[in-house]
């Protein structure tokens, strides 16, 4: 699927957001209404290696789970996520959030999303995936700015399991 792009402008410094963005932990905060049961996959939730593993909340969706891991982290303009999730984590995950700083103090916030499936059924699903990732995608970010402009919006931060 080709990537969704969804962004946003935040009235905060770019450093700020992207210490906040690489602490892996707090992505359930600003995405728990769609992407739910977050699991850190290691102790040290910052940085790159952190990862994490959570359930897409969709209907008539049986492969579910899906988890992501930072691949590349370019402090303060750019973090990368790779992953896998549907049936037999099959279909591969490309997250990308960049962080431009603009003259006015703002920062604009972008996350790209790209999947590479498989199997023809996974091509078949990944139709309505985009409408939806688009959707929801861009509500997290607003929810993101919500969090930083009026400290509102926060979800439940994630932990490891039995920690």
């Amino acid at each position: 699927m080709d990537p969704v792009t969804v962004s946003v402008t935040i009235d905060r410094p770019r450093e700020e957001i992207f210490a906040y963005l690489l602490d892996i932990a707090n992505h359930a905060e600003f995405t728990d209404h769609y992407l739910v049961d977050w699991r850190l996959t290691r102790e040290q939730s910052v940085g790159r290696g952190a990862g994490a593993r959570f359930r897409i909340k969709r209907r008539r969706n049986r492969f579910n789970w899906a988890d992501v891991t930072l691949i590349e982290v370019e402090p303060p303009r750019r973090l990368v996520q790779a992953g896998r999730g549907g049936k037999g984590n099959r279909i591969r995950l490309r997250s990308v959030y960049e962080l431009e700083r603009s003259s006015a103090g703002t920062t604009r916030v972008s996350w790209s999303v790209e999947t590479r499936s498989a199997t023809l059924s996974d091509r078949l699903v990944e139709g309505r995936l985009r409408r939806f990732l688009q959707r929801k995608n861009g509500k997290a970010l607003r929810r993101l700015r919500r969090i930083f402009e009026e400290g509102e919006g926060r979800g439940q931060r994630v932990t490891v399991a039995a920690g």
